[in-house]
């Protein structure tokens, strides 16, 4: 390993062989898809990514530099371990979020690794949060799900504070109610340059919620040019030329092939404040049902934060929607 690549690692696990180094670029991106992929089968968890989907979030990264921010760490030379870490400010101003996450190949797990690519990632954000303002309230936070016993034992050993539950639901495409719209409410294909006025409106209804930043351009540009961009799917409902609610659906194809299934998606189901409680996104949600089922799609799915404002957990469960998987944000004080 070359010494300008090579990280220093204060009291790293006694494992033969063990090393830490810097990103080097896309090369390492087949390595880094090998152990997310390992870790999603040990995790009893769906397997989401590909080439293409690191290559498009590693062009779209903010506020992370990948070749200072990433952690790899290697036995004899392999990738068995990765970090990166990143850093965002919310829409609320006394929340400065620090995050970081740890992909660890399920061979490897509870002998040091974690602990040691864990206090390198703090570490490093404790130094980019040094030349940030002093009075913003600054946070850790780190991703896990229900199945991650490994990682949650340590975060939580760690002072982390389990701050935020999401679900993943499903429902199968049969018994589809109707969908009613309330009287001058209507459902239009989306023509082409309304894209970026339906989804700054979908961002609006967000405002508020747990964990949203302000929205900007470069946002946009990374969904519009992401494989989830599929604006002929969307269900966007309109009063004149005023946008009232929207689903974005999508079809993930690799997510498909990859788990042997058939599945569309319910994604960013919002409804703008003053046409809320009128039914609005209950009948675009069904009509998306009958939607994706016409497209040949036989389940769909949607993730939802347990405790948001608009109580959408309750909505889904209502139509059929039934809880598969659970989701845990991890937070603690950044000192």
């Amino acid at each position: 390993m070359m010494k300008k690549l090579e990280i220093l690692i204060a009291s790293p696990p006694k494992i033969d062989g063990l090393r830490f180094r810097k990103f080097v670029g896309e090369s390492d991106f087949p390595a880094m898809l090998h152990i997310i992929e390992a870790g999603a089968i040990a995790d009893q968890e769906k397997i989401r990514d590909t080439l293409d989907d690191l290559k498009h979030a590693y062009t779209h990264l903010r506020n992370c530099d990948p070749y200072q921010d990433m952690i790899i760490a290697e036995i004899n030379g392999e990738p068995i371990a990765y970090s990166r870490v990143e850093w965002w400010q919310e829409e609320d101003p006394q929340v400065r979020v620090y995050g970081y996450f740890i992909n660890l190949l399920p061979e490897w797990r509870s002998q040091g690794i974690e602990t040691a690519v864990i206090g390198w990632s703090e570490a490093r954000l404790r130094d980019i949060a040094a030349e940030h303002p002093r009075e913003i309230p600054k946070y850790f936070q780190i991703g896990s799900s229900e199945s991650k016993v490994w990682l949650n034992e340590i975060v939580e050993s760690l002072g982390f504070v389990a701050e935020r539950y999401f679900v993943e639901m499903s429902r199968t495409l049969e018994d589809i109610p109707a969908a009613e719209l309330p009287a001058g409410i209507e459902v239009r294909p989306v023509i082409k340059g309304q894209e970026r006025k339906i989804w700054d409106a979908s961002c609006e209804a967000f405002r508020g919620h747990w964990g949203i930043v302000q929205p900007e351009d470069h946002h946009y540009q990374e969904y519009a040019s992401s494989k989830y961009f599929q604006p002929d799917l969307w269900q966007v409902a309109w009063h004149g030329d005023e946008v009232v609610a929207s689903v974005l659906n999508y079809i993930d194809h690799d997510y498909n092939q990859k788990n042997h299934c058939l599945r569309g998606w319910t994604e960013d189901i919002s409804t703008q404040r003053k046409w809320r409680k009128r039914g609005i996104a209950t009948a675009l949600i069904l009509r998306s049902l009958h939607m994706h089922k016409a497209l040949g799609m036989t389940e769909v799915a949607l993730g939802v934060d347990t405790k948001g404002l608009s109580g959408a957990l309750d909505l889904y469960l209502n139509l059929g929607y039934h809880i598969d998987k659970t989701y845990i944000w991890y937070r603690k004080p950044l000192a």
